[in-house]
């Protein structure tokens, strides 16, 4: 399994928030890019990162910074939040960023998320997140009707290889990650997922890596000096 740790983009500062609120953040850092050359020190071979006011906005505010990160690293690098049309997707792809995420636009937009995956393929990604089960949208702002699971095989069946699976609620709290759902999905799915949301002790890293799963992510977590990276990454890949 592969560890992402993550950098949360809020005018150019590394933050995280509780649970998707906004009014909840936590500056981190004032250096992104430090940030992230300090996660290649440590191990890391992959990064995921949000820019926050993109989910928010729908914009790319944090676009330069983001090309920062991956330019001073040279990580293999996914990125999302605010990429809503294929403009944007070309953008990111044409400065050598690996992986994008659709978000609210895979659910708003159907077409255009068909239109990347043909374009793309495994360099597009699906981010699903979910609150109470249903499909969250506009940075977790909103939540529709939509099953997540259900959602999942939908964007399967488009041919997104890869979805990254949150669970709203578990988000920045430090409560563990919902082992249940992700079990669920790796039995309903063939695409890769990645876990994000509650990844808090390096039983929550080697419980997921025993699902078989293909990533999780680590934010609050190696932020507050709960896991090590570097250990957790050596767990995750034994």
């Amino acid at each position: 399994m592969l560890i992402y740790p993550a950098i949360d983009l809020y005018e150019g500062q590394a933050v995280r928030l509780l649970r998707g609120e906004y009014d909840k953040m936590t500056v981190f850092s004032l250096d992104p890019v430090a940030v992230g050359r300090n996660f290649k020190k440590q191990g890391a071979t992959h990064i995921h990162v949000v820019d926050l006011q993109g989910a928010e906005n729908g914009k790319t505010p944090n676009f330069d910074l983001i090309c920062d990160i991956k330019r001073a690293t040279g990580l293999f690098m996914e990125v999302g939040g605010g990429i809503r049309d294929m403009n944007v997707v070309d953008d990111y792809i044409a400065e050598g960023i690996d992986r994008v995420i659709l978000g609210t636009a895979a659910v708003n937009k159907p077409d255009f998320a068909r239109e990347a995956v043909e374009k793309y393929g495994e360099k597009i990604a699906v981010g699903v997140d979910l609150r109470k089960g249903r499909v969250a949208t506009n940075g977790w702002r909103g939540t529709t009707d939509i099953d997540g699971v259900e959602f999942c095989e939908r964007m399967q069946a488009m041919g997104v290889q890869t979805v990254i699976c949150t669970d709203i609620s578990r988000d920045g709290a430090m409560k563990g990650a919902n082992l249940g759902l992700y079990a669920h999905l790796a039995q309903r799915l063939s695409m890769n997922i990645i876990a994000s949301g509650g990844v808090s002790t390096m039983e929550d890293v080697r419980a997921l890596s025993r699902l078989g799963i293909h990533g999780a992510i680590v934010g609050k977590a190696y932020y507050t000096g709960a896991i090590t990276l570097r250990e957790a990454i050596e767990v995750a890949t034994t």
